[in-house]
């Protein structure tokens, strides 16, 4: 006998709801229903050829009880808004869906929190832990006893140490890496392509180093 599919309701109409969609779609147990978002940000009825309702009022068409939600937003005002929706969601009695894909390798006994967003080869070593409503976009190593805090956003290519603690609200840009046993405090900013090896206080800002323009244009480069 064929096993039901759990039902999902999908927060969001911009790009990142719809890779959600395709994501779930393809390859989790869910059988997505619809779209909602708030009612000021509808401008279409459909989305992904599924109906769009207003959040507001989502609980009384589609119940808690038989419904579970995820809020496929981005780390827009630092992860904030994701957070104030996921927390809204939470109040409205839904249960948040996470989406890991079966492309990624975890081997930390899925210690892996609510509305979390995991993309496909990334690595998360035994003893890892992510927390709540963290995105984790493709290809990051994720090390050993190391944890991401609540409502965080890792970039592609990220390497995460063994043993580093990143606090909550955190954005990692694409192809950083934090050394081993590093301490990133709550709201911080790593820039693409950064090193880090000390730890950082809560509201950190860490620059990478920005590639300069050669005076000579490509045209004077005969070997590519």
């Amino acid at each position: 006998m064929m096993e039901m599919k759990k039902k999902l309701i999908i927060f969001g109409t911009g790009q990142i709801a719809q890779l959600a969609h395709y994501y779930f779609l393809n390859d989790s147990q869910y059988d997505i229903c619809c779209f909602t978002i708030d009612q000021n940000y509808i401008t279409e009825t459909t989305f992904c050829s599924l109906p769009v309702y207003s959040f507001e009022i989502i609980e009384k068409k589609y119940s808690p009880s038989e419904h579970d939600l995820f809020i496929a937003l981005s780390y827009s005002e630092l992860n904030s808004i994701r957070k104030a929706k996921y927390l809204e969601a939470k109040s409205k009695g839904y249960n948040l869906a996470s989406y890991v894909s079966s492309y990624s390798t975890v081997l930390n006994d899925f210690n892996i929190g609510e509305n979390c967003f995991i993309l496909e080869d990334n690595t998360i070593q035994p003893f890892a832990r992510i927390g709540n409503n963290v995105t984790l976009w493709s290809g990051n190593h994720i090390g050993h006893h190391s944890s991401i805090g609540d409502h965080s956003f890792v970039s592609s290519h990220v390497v995460i140490s063994g043993g580093v603690q990143i606090g909550d609200q955190c954005f990692l840009g694409v192809n950083s890496t934090i050394r081993d046993h590093i301490t990133i405090g709550n709201k911080t900013i790593v820039g693409a392509g950064a090193l880090v090896l000390h730890d950082q206080h809560a509201n950190s800002l860490i620059k990478g180093l920005a590639s300069k323009n050669s005076k000579e244009g490509s045209s004077k480069i005969k070997k590519i």
